[in-house]
């Protein structure tokens, strides 16, 4: 982390300004259960939501992989942050400034390199939607988007421009501003001759659409060619700030309605998303020129309960198409897929016949997943052949046989019974033993199921009774400076397991200094992330903090007679040793040992 230091008064303003949900909500989509939130965690892959985040104590766990921290903690595992970077950004958020901080040189440099790419990208940005909109270069991109249904609304809205016919349009521009052209080149906007070094525009007579992070910044472009040739789109490569695979274009414009709605709508390129906003569908997004990624589906899957696959109908739209409801069935979405007609991609669809029309009859007629690969698999068979017939029945049970819920399965034999005259009895039974064949796969021993299962499993008393004691009296130290007063008056760092004492060490120090209760601040005092973990497992858990005295005094007994137990058990399998070679003199001593040990605990 360098040399930064951050006074704490400043962390600390910061820390009592910020609200974790609203930080946490603008990457996870969390619904209020109770007193705390919950959504998918961002960190790990999950059907059902066991990320939780807590208002009050301004902290987050996921019981399923059990990260958890503070609003900090939470920038620096998701943004890659340090966190000096996380304290500043926050400052930001919450209008708290903070002076240049003193970093190494190494990742001073790493900032200023991301700083240029960024003004780069935003000064191009502003230049080429300039030679769209006012400059006689632009008239021809400028008439070609009218031509193609695009309204100046549009154009601004989503920054569209143009870049000239020029070798050197781009570059020049930035060299008179300051710009050093090796590092404009390793942002991806020029390129460098091999033969004399010299440096070219890499976008040249094409229309611009400017890529956007989630947050609103330039990060890359897409570059359609006006006239003839290849290729008919370049984007822009690989960069510090731009990476292909996590981000999608027009989510920045989508989110807001794809949170209010819960619902957005999948599409296969930037004039679809541009064309389909024109026509209302203000959730809409794209992926980059590539197949959907794992990242691009669950930064969706976090924002939306609902996905809307609007693909070309082309054999490679549809094959695009069923890979990616593959993908996000991987998630808790509910996946549907807009049907598009023959020879036909949405732009195509909405100039030729309206909004209204693409709104109604793609979007509002779009298919369960379960009823598009029907289709699917319809595609090249003729069924009126015995043999691709039979082919297309059993492909279509092993598909049905996934479904989780009894009444779809039902739903699609009885579809498909009627269809060709088969027996609803015996299409079950074949589906059936698909079912039965899936369920044995889905099966996993207990120690393989996930976190949260395991952890739920052992908060039902399932923990020995010292390690469940351990946990409930660390839970009421983090919340109550008496009892972790108490705690180390009576046991100090006695706690069994390793990581409880560890925790319990760094709270007695944390009071010492003469703070009080905040598991967030307490939080930044633990520096291993695996303790971090642990005492934000143990901060979220649900308890009676009206502990009486005896229950108290019953914890701690707990902690402190286990290593005695354990003593015991040694004892005891050495007595028995004893006994099976006949030396009744030993055993007899060994059990008076016991004997005295048990006095040790059995009156306190």
């Amino acid at each position: 982390m360098g040399a930064t230091r951050i006074p704490e008064d400043t962390v600390e303003k910061i820390r009592k300004a910020v609200d974790i949900v609203d930080v946490i909500n603008d990457y996870v989509t969390l619904k209020k259960q109770g007193r705390n939130y919950f959504g998918l965690c961002p960190f790990h892959g999950e059907n059902t939501p066991s990320f939780s985040v807590s208002p009050d104590k301004q902290i987050y766990h996921c019981f399923g992989c059990g990260t958890g921290g503070n609003a900090f903690s939470f920038l620096m595992e998701i943004e890659g942050f340090q966190f000096p970077e996380a304290v500043r950004h926050l400052g930001e958020k919450v209008g708290i400034h903070l002076p240049q901080l003193d970093q190494s040189p190494a990742h001073q440099k790493s900032n200023r390199d991301r700083e240029v790419m960024q003004q780069a990208h935003e000064l191009l940005t502003k230049l080429y939607h300039h030679c769209l909109l006012n400059t006689d270069q632009g008239q021809q991109a400028l008439a070609y988007l009218k031509d193609r249904g695009f309204d100046e609304e549009t154009i601004k809205t989503y920054n569209l421009g143009y870049a000239p016919d020029s070798w050197e349009f781009a570059s020049a521009f930035l060299a008179k501003r300051g710009f050093q052209l090796d590092q404009v080149e390793q942002a991806g906007l020029i390129g460098k001759r091999e033969f004399d070094g010299k440096y070219f525009d890499r976008f040249r007579d094409r229309i611009m659409f400017p890529i956007f992070d989630a947050k609103g910044n330039a990060i890359g472009f897409g570059g359609r060619v006006l006239g003839k040739g290849e290729p008919k789109y370049l984007n822009s490569p690989e960069t510090k700030i731009f990476n292909k695979s996590k981000t999608l274009y027009g989510f920045h414009l989508a989110r807001p309605q794809i949170r209010l709605t819960q619902q957005a709508v999948l599409f296969e390129g930037y004039v679809d998303v541009t064309s389909a906003w024109r026509a209302g569908v203000k959730n809409g997004v794209a992926t980059l020129g590539t197949s959907l990624t794992e990242e691009q589906a669950k930064i969706l899957s976090r924002n939306a309960e609902g996905i809307t696959i609007c693909y070309d109908s082309d054999n490679a739209g549809v094959n695009a198409a069923f890979r990616a409801a593959e993908m996000f069935a991987q998630t808790d979405c509910l996946v549907k897929i807009a049907k598009m007609p023959d020879g036909l991609d949405p732009d195509d669809y909405i100039r030729k016949y309206g909004a209204e029309a693409f709104l109604t009859n793609v979007i509002g007629t779009s298919l369960t997943v379960m009823s598009f690969k029907m289709d699917y698999f319809r595609r090249g068979k003729n069924l009126q052949d015995e043999g691709e017939r039979m082919q297309y029945i059993e492909e279509v049970l092993q598909e049905i046989s996934t479904l989780k819920k009894a009444v779809e399965r039902d739903h699609y034999l009885r579809q498909l019974a009627n269809e060709f005259s088969l027996s609803l009895d015996a299409l079950k039974q074949q589906q059936h033993q698909f079912y039965k064949q899936s369920q044995k796969k889905q099966d996993k021993p207990f120690e393989k199921r996930d976190n949260k299962a395991r952890k739920n499993f052992y908060v039902q008393r399932l923990l020995p009774a010292f390690h469940n004691a351990e946990r409930l009296l660390l839970a009421h130290m983090i919340r109550n400076i008496e009892i972790a007063e108490k705690v180390q008056e009576e046991i100090g760092g006695a706690f069994n397991i390793e990581e409880y004492s560890a925790v319990a060490a760094y709270l007695y120090a944390y009071y010492a200094e003469g703070n009080q209760p905040n598991i967030s601040a307490f939080l930044e005092r633990l520096h291993e992330p695996q303790l971090i973990k642990t005492a934000s497992e143990l901060a979220m858990l649900e308890i009676n903090e009206d502990i009486s005295d005896k229950e108290l005094d019953d914890y701690m007994k707990q902690i402190l007679i286990y290593p005695k137990k354990m003593q015991i058990e040694e004892k005891e399998k050495e007595k028995k040793e004893a006994e099976r070679r006949q030396d009744f003199l030993t055993a007899a001593k060994i059990a008076m040992e016991i004997i005295e040990i048990k006095k040790t605990f059995t009156n306190k």
